[in-house]
């Protein structure tokens, strides 16, 4: 890999780490991405309706489309100090590996091939995409959209994480996320002590929650990320609800665990207490076989780079086609860790290795997957 391309490719990381985009507020950074398309010649340069942003490296147009894409939203809110911390072999920022080096590794591919012999035999056109609302309640929009735009016409959908080198995920871990709201007459601490609080009793529904039992295997998880309520300390609170995100490897542990979970918020109800679960998002789960071609040439690319290639599950973008049966997988460009903290930090020396296992796996996509 060419010294300038890994430079240049942490540069335009770090200029899209510094544009804030939150769930829903991404349009500033992909008005900067639909510039640097443009700039870097690419054509059918758009941005969608859902944000979506489009570029097209054209090919011979012997077979289908490949797309690449790469989320730009991130968890962190408008005003949250973005400021980089440049250490020895990482860089350090909120957002830097997720995603904003995945949306940069969009033009290091592209600077990668261009770099190499025969760029303009590529037999079929490949997409760019960097797409809105992965994270929290974007519920996978961007994603939707793009699949409901290609459809299967497509070689595959190969989705780009920034922190996930050295593992292809080939499911989609299924996810379903609630709001639930309890809501009483309230009143004052004093004067109306005894009648019921919103608060207190949300707050006796989500230690139940947390106490239902489940399994290790097929993994499934619970958790609370959001809890609010109440106007003032000495009010009987008339209103309160929380956030909830269930998860699981298997469809039917899911559909139980949320069963429970719906139990639970109906023994809430009596005179006075109303309770109400809300879906708010939900990912479905899909996967491909491990034995697909798509699978298969992912894990040589990583191999090939000298790096084991574990089989994985996430919740990623990929849940999208993989819940259509469409071929994709979700692949990462270096290593990192802290994710969706303020110490989120990327490591620069397997960068070097991710790049090149995305462009075999782009020239082996054109290669090896069916063309029709």
């Amino acid at each position: 890999m060419e010294t300038w391309i890994l430079d240049d490719l942490l540069e335009l990381t770090i200029q899209l780490q510094q544009i804030p985009a939150p769930t829903f507020h991404e349009a500033e950074r992909a008005q900067f991405l639909r510039e640097r398309f443009i700039a870097d010649s690419l054509t059918s340069v758009e941005i969608d309706p859902t944000g979506n942003v489009f570029g097209c490296l054209k090919g011979r147009g012997d077979c289908r489309p490949l797309i690449i894409s790469a989320h730009l939203d991130t968890v962190f809110p408008e005003d949250t100090d973005l400021t980089v911390h440049r250490m020895p072999g990482a860089i350090q920022g909120p957002g830097i590996g997720d995603n904003s080096l995945g949306v940069a590794g969009l033009l290091g591919l592209l600077w990668s091939l261009r770099s190499r012999p025969g760029i303009d035999l590529l037999p079929g056109d490949l997409w760019l995409v960097a797409n809105t609302g992965e994270e929290g309640l974007g519920n996978l929009r961007g994603m939707r959209s793009l699949v409901e735009r290609f459809g299967s016409d497509v070689l595959a959908y190969l989705v780009l994480e920034g922190m996930s080198f050295g593992q292809v995920f080939n499911r989609g871990l299924g996810v379903q996320r609630y709001r639930i709201q309890v809501e009483t007459p309230g009143g004052h601490s004093w004067v109306d002590y005894g009648k019921p609080s919103a608060v207190h009793e949300l707050t006796a529904l989500a230690n139940r929650l947390v106490g239902l039992p489940l399994p290790k295997k097929p993994r499934t998880t619970l958790n609370i990320g959001v809890i609010s309520g109440g106007t003032t300390i000495n009010t009987i609170a008339s209103k309160a609800y929380l956030e909830l995100d269930l998860r699981s490897e298997n469809v039917d542990a899911l559909a139980d665990l949320t069963d429970k979970v719906q139990r639970q918020v109906q023994l809430v109800q009596r005179e006075q207490v109303h309770a109400e679960c809300t879906l708010i998002g939900q990912r479905p789960a899909g996967k491909i076989s491990s034995r697909h071609p798509l699978v298969l040439l992912a894990q040589r690319c990583l191999e090939a780079q000298g790096v084991p290639a574990p089989l994985n599950i996430g919740s990623t973008d990929a849940n999208v086609p993989l819940s259509l049966g469409l071929p994709a997988v979700c692949v990462g460009l270096t290593r990192g860790s802290g994710a969706h903290t303020l110490q989120e930090h990327i490591q620069i020396a397997p960068l070097s290795q991710g790049l090149a296992q995305l462009v075999m796996l782009v020239q082996g996509a054109f290669r090896d997957l069916p063309k029709v």
